[in-house]
């Protein structure tokens, strides 16, 4: 590997920081670089100077919601990857309402296996 090649970048939102930072640990680990971020305010605030390749968030999140940081990060980023997890009913009607406005998203629920995970990022 040549020093130019460069891990795939990955920012992950989640409000439960143990979650959040256990995943970027696992995804680091794995050939990744990854940042943990623990609101959905510091999601779009990080993609904004970080520019990650991929986004794993959480859904039900205090400030912001998951579905609504993955939308405003496609719009700055339109080739960023967005795999949204959760583990409420709620997700649903945001997905939903996502939907309606053009958006799709692959959701996984909680909690999520790492190997499902990065098979999924793999893909």
């Amino acid at each position: 590997m040549s020093n130019k090649e460069t891990k795939p970048k990955v920012l992950v939102a989640d409000d439960e920081r143990v979650i959040a930072d256990t995943l970027a640990i696992i995804l680091n680990q794995s050939g990744f670089e990854a940042t943990a971020v623990y609101s959905g305010e510091k999601a779009v605030e990080a993609a904004r100077s970080l520019k990650p390749d991929m986004l794993i968030s959480d859904v039900i999140m205090n400030d912001m919601n998951g579905v609504d940081a993955a939308i405003r990060i496609r719009t700055l980023l339109p080739g960023c990857k967005i795999l949204l997890f959760s583990g409420q009913a709620a997700t649903a009607d945001l997905l939903d309402r996502a939907r309606v406005q053009g958006h799709e998203f692959e959701i996984l629920a909680k909690p999520v296996h790492p190997q499902d995970l990065l098979a999924r990022l793999r893909s």
